[in-house]
């Protein structure tokens, strides 16, 4: 039996053309496996980069989805989900995390793959700004990259050398459940690593090397960063954390 049944479907050519991290697919169809998903939903994909979740979403359950993302033109992404057949089901927005342009418990769902911990990870965020977009007894789905438990320094030794500031928010589920649940805004429903996440980070990071080499040395980096950091990961801290929750009913 395949892992990941659903993203299976899916052209591995189209996957590689719009991710912008491990595969958002695998990691997106694991997240919903603890969720409740409905035809008659509205869906936010925040984060969503080139738009291959917020397609998943809408095929794969039939939700009405709104992708937000900073980085990605609306425009572009309006093109990919036309030629998937979407456009029907998925709307494309650019907004600023923190200047989103919703009103206040619109979506029944908020999810974010790979991008949360961008924006997220300070204490004000989840109560002032992403609770807020949902429904009441609606539900939140996060995927990001983190550690298996936490560090004094922050971070293990074995990347010491690696360490730079896009790392700083990577963090134990442990601590990102906290983050949620003190709020009292939210029920968390679960909180896990998601298994073998080097080997889902890796293909996509063997990928990088081939396709972002010229980008990231013009930039002064490299675009092995990713292979770098799942290889100096001798003892396995890294992890791939998966975090569902239910709004309060009263909040």
């Amino acid at each position: 039996m395949k892992r990941y049944p659903k993203s299976e479907k899916y052209d591995v050519n189209w996957i590689e053309q719009n991710w912008m991290g491990p595969n958002p697919l695998w990691l997106l169809e694991d997240l919903c496996g603890h969720m409740n998903l409905r035809p008659d939903m509205k869906v936010l994909d925040m984060g969503c980069g080139k738009g291959s979740t917020s397609v998943f979403l809408a095929k794969e359950y039939g939700v009405t989805v709104f992708a937000n993302d900073l980085w990605i033109s609306a425009t572009d992404n309006l093109r990919r989900f036309e030629e998937a057949g979407v456009a029907d089901k998925v709307f494309p927005i650019h907004a600023e995390a923190h200047a989103l342009p919703y009103a206040d418990g619109f979506f029944d769902v908020a999810i974010s793959i790979d991008s949360y911990n961008y924006f997220g990870a300070s204490e004000s965020y989840f109560p002032e700004m992403f609770s807020k977009l949902v429904k009441p007894g609606g539900q939140f789905g996060i995927v990001v990259p983190g550690f298996k438990r936490e560090f004094e320094k922050g971070y293990p030794e074995t990347l010491a050398k690696l360490w730079v500031p896009e790392l700083f928010t990577l963090h134990s589920n442990k601590w990102w459940r906290n983050l949620w649940e003190k709020t009292g805004l939210c029920e968390i429903l679960s909180c896990y690593d998601i298994d073998d996440p080097k080997g889902l980070w890796r293909p996509w990071a063997d990928w990088a090397v081939k396709n972002f080499e010229k980008e990231f040395e013009d930039a002064g980096g490299g675009g092995d960063f990713d292979v770098k950091l799942l290889e100096a990961d001798i003892d396995n801290d890294l992890a791939l954390i998966a975090l569902v929750a239910k709004k309060s009913q009263t909040k």
